[in-house]
């Protein structure tokens, strides 16, 4: 595996740091408009399993309460990256605002590259008018992220991650909200105290690692900070420890999420599952302090009364199952660091699920589930135009991807795409793994 470097966009809004990050990914992840200030929080993918790059929201006013948080976000990014990628709009002369990115990017030591977009609009400036900003001749670049021009040679530029002599081993990383039991459960799988073990919330301020072999495979564990609510979170370290949590989700294979049996899960909970799934990792479900459930009677918070002898532990599987119902494929695994039960169950599902996640279909096989799907549930379409699937290939693993090819399968509707998961999954139930999709209709067809 890979040790990625942390590469971060700034800069003022509307210099196109969101369509830089989708044309280096080569997909939509940051959202992008041309008003000014769509991106309101820190977007990351990992580019080529090369580094990882943030997309960091725009500076705007300090004076605007809201801007200042994007201002200290836009702070906490250089703090945390390896390399910072000053973003400017290379048709515009760059004002006072710019300087002061710029300044705070190289005072920070860590290598700066000024990136000039929009060079493909063919009223760029010279290189000469960008040089008061410090940064190296040899480090600034034009590129389009509209057409791609520049981006190649950007990216060439740009460090990449070093591979480790041990590239088979399988990275686990402990996600959640502070307290819930990660560097507790770290710490029993590691036997020894290799974290730092507390009551108070928030302990874990970086990634703690160890590695362990496991039926002669190497896992590496991360044990990441606790993430609050981006409201909640305190300026500062907590905010660098949350770009790290982050960074460890693109970096692992398989995504333990922990959530605690003594508390509510909250909509956090649901957001970090559905990052850990955006990101294509494998994930498991693991309620932790099982030895603090009530086995008589469900807790309070469950709000239900107990009807025969279902126990907390009864009750609160189907809360889980009930609020994460966008992962029904998604294995639930409640332990306890205290009895030790379950803790190594751990490994068993993560050795499963990297195991699903190299799974490859045949292509007969797929066409096969994708033709029974078209008999049992035709797709709807319009009065004269209906979505034709043809054919499905798998062109990818890690989490596996498939590709339906056809005509006019922009009309296909969300719950047969849904529906055709559903087929796919009875056949091969990909346990813990999300699988992804794309849809490419025949090109002159529509």
């Amino acid at each position: 595996m890979k040790k990625l470097p942390i590469i971060a966009l700034i800069g003022q809004t509307n210099a196109g740091k969101s369509s830089i990050l989708n044309r280096m990914a080569r997909k939509n992840i940051a959202i992008v408009a041309r008003e000014e200030g769509t991106t309101r929080d820190n977007v990351m993918a990992t580019i080529d399993d090369s580094f990882i790059l943030v997309d960091t929201a725009g500076l705007k006013d300090p004076n605007d309460d809201f801007e200042a948080s994007i201002q200290d976000q836009i702070a906490d990014a250089i703090d945390v990256a390896d390399v910072i990628l000053v973003t400017l709009d290379s048709a515009r002369y760059f004002d006072h605002r710019d300087a002061k990115i710029a300044k705070d990017a190289l005072r920070s030591g860590k290598p700066v590259y000024l990136v000039l977009n929009k060079c493909d609009l063919g009223d760029s400036l010279p290189i000469t008018e960008f040089r008061a900003l410090g940064v190296a001749p040899e480090n600034i670049f034009y590129v389009s992220a509209t057409t791609g021009q520049g981006i190649s040679k950007l990216k060439d530029a740009l460090p990449k991650g070093k591979i480790s002599q041990k590239d088979d081993v399988l990275k686990i990383a402990f996600i959640g909200r502070p307290n819930v039991g990660k560097s507790s459960l770290f710490n029993s799988l590691a036997k020894k105290q290799q974290a730092i073990v507390s009551s108070l919330q928030g302990t874990t301020r970086d990634v703690n690692r160890v590695t362990v072999k496991y039926k002669g495979r190497d896992l590496e564990i991360l044990d990441t900070a606790g993430l609050r609510k981006p409201g909640k979170r305190e300026v500062g370290i907590e905010k660098f420890s949350a770009i790290r949590t982050l960074a460890a989700i693109e970096e692992a294979d398989v995504c333990a999420l922990l959530i605690d049996s003594t508390e509510p899960h909250s909509k956090l909970d649901q957001s970090l599952a559905g990052q850990i799934v955006e990101a294509g990792k494998g994930i498991i479900m693991v309620v932790t302090k099982s030895d603090l459930l009530d086995e008589a009677t469900p807790t309070n918070y469950f709000g239900e009364e107990n009807v025969g002898n279902r126990t907390a532990a009864d009750f609160l599987i189907d809360s889980l199952e009930k609020d994460f119902d966008f992962l029904p494929y998604a294995p639930v695994l409640i332990t306890s660091s205290e009895t030790g039960e379950n803790v190594t169950r751990l490994f068993e599902l993560t050795l499963e699920i990297d195991k699903n996640r190299h799974t490859e279909i045949k292509t007969s096989d797929l066409n096969k589930i994708l033709n029974e799907a078209i008999v049992l549930h035709p797709p709807a379409g319009l009065k004269n135009t209906r979505p034709k699937p043809k054919y499905i290939v798998q062109t990818d693993v890690c989490p596996p991807w498939f590709v339906v090819h056809g005509r006019e399968l922009g009309l296909l509707h969300w719950s047969w795409k849904r529906f055709l998961e559903r087929k796919i999954r009875e056949k091969y139930p990909f346990v813990g793994t999300p699988i992804m999709f794309s849809y490419r209709s025949d090109k002159g067809k529509e």
